[in-house]
C-alpha cells in the first residue's frame, strides 16, 4: 500500500468515526460569520454532510488527495456552487475561503481530542487534510472570483440596456436618446437594440439623440456612423438630433463628413422630420401598432 492509499484510508476511518463532531466544530466555526448574509445553521450543516459525503466518495477511488477538489466532479460541483451561492449573498472570497479552511481546522480538533496519543497517525492524517482541504479552499476562491466577474458583468449589461432604451414616438419611428459617453461597448448595445427594434415594430426612421453626450469626438463619431449604416442595412434611416453648436465646431475641426446623415439641432425637430419621411401628416392622430402580447 503506497502513501497515498495510506493517507487515503485514515481520512475515510476518521470521517467515518467522528463524521457527527467534525461537521459540529465546522457549523459552529462559521455560524456567526455567515449568518448575516441568510446563511442558516440548517443550511451549514446540510452543506457540511454534503461536502463530507462527496470527500468520503472521492477518497474511494485513485484520485491524488491534492487533486481530488478539482478532479472529483461531484465535489468540484459542490463546491463550485457554494462558492457561487456566497457570491450572489455577497460574502467576500476571503470570507467563502477561511469557511473551507475551516473545516481543516475542525478535523484537526477532533483529531487532537479523539485519536489518543499516536503522534503519527495524527500527523499523516493532518498532513492528509492540509493537502485536501488547501486544494478545496483554492477552487472556491478560484469559482467565487470568477462568479463574481460574472454577476458584475451581467449588471452592467443590464445597466446598459437600461441606459439605451429605444422608444417608438411615432407609428414606424423610433428614437433612441442618448445619455453620457459612448463607447465601444454600448455603442454595440444600442445597434443591437435599434436593429432589434426596427425589425420588430416594422420602423422606418430611427432618431439618434445625442442632446446628452456630453462631448463628440472622432471615436464617438465612428460609432454613430457605424449604427447608421447598420440601421440602413436593415431598410430604414436616421436622423441625428442633439446638434448643439458646440458639437457642430468640433465635427467639422474633427473632418468628420456626416453630410448624407439627416441631422437636426433638437428632438422636436428631428421629429418633425422623421414623420415627413414615412408620409405622415404632423397633427393628425395616427395610432401606433399595439405591441405583442
Amino acid at each position: 500500500m503506497d502513501v497515498q492509499d495510506v493517507m487515503r484510508q485514515d481520512l475515510r476511518q476518521l470521517l467515518a468515526r467522528w463524521r457527527d463532531q467534525v461537521v459540529d466544530r465546522w457549523v459552529e466555526s462559521q455560524r456567526q460569520h455567515l449568518e448575516p448574509y441568510g446563511v442558516s445553521v440548517e443550511d451549514l450543516r446540510r452543506e457540511a454532510w454534503e461536502l463530507l459525503k462527496h470527500l468520503n466518495d472521492g477518497l474511494d477511488g485513485q484520485t491524488p488527495i491534492d487533486r481530488l477538489a478539482f478532479d472529483y466532479d461531484p465535489l468540484r460541483r459542490m463546491l463550485s456552487e457554494l462558492s457561487l451561492n456566497r457570491a450572489r449573498l455577497g460574502a467576500t472570497p476571503t470570507e467563502t475561503a477561511v469557511g473551507i479552511l475551516a473545516l481543516k481546522h475542525a478535523f484537526i480538533e477532533v483529531l487532537r481530542e479523539q485519536a489518543g496519543t499516536d503522534p503519527d497517525a495524527v500527523l499523516n492524517t493532518v498532513l492528509s487534510m492540509n493537502r485536501l482541504v488547501d486544494s478545496a479552499a483554492l477552487l472556491t476562491f478560484e469559482t467565487y472570483v470568477k462568479g463574481r466577474q460574472e454577476i458584475i458583468n451581467r449588471q452592467n449589461q443590464q445597466l446598459l440596456e437600461l441606459s439605451t432604451p429605444v422608444v417608438q414616438v411615432w407609428r414606424h419611428v423610433l428614437a433612441v436618446p442618448l445619455i453620457g459617453t459612448l463607447d465601444s461597448t454600448r455603442t454595440q448595445v444600442v445597434m443591437e437594440s435599434l436593429l432589434q427594434a426596427i425589425q420588430d415594430r416594422e420602423a422606418r426612421v430611427a432618431i439618434i439623440d445625442i442632446t446628452g453626450v456630453p462631448t463628440v469626438d472622432t471615436l464617438v463619431a465612428q460609432h454613430l456612423l457605424q449604427t447608421v449604416t447598420a440601421t440602413r442595412l436593415m431598410g430604414a434611416e436616421c436622423v441625428i438630433s442633439g446638434i448643439r453648436p458646440q458639437t457642430a465646431q468640433t465635427i467639422v475641426q474633427l473632418g468628420i463628413d456626416l453630410s448624407d446623415i439627416v441631422t437636426r439641432a433638437t428632438l422636436a425637430d428631428a421629429l418633425a422630420t422623421a414623420i415627413e419621411m414615412t408620409g405622415d401628416k404632423v397633427g393628425v392622430s395616427v395610432p401606433t401598432r399595439p405591441e405583442p402580447a
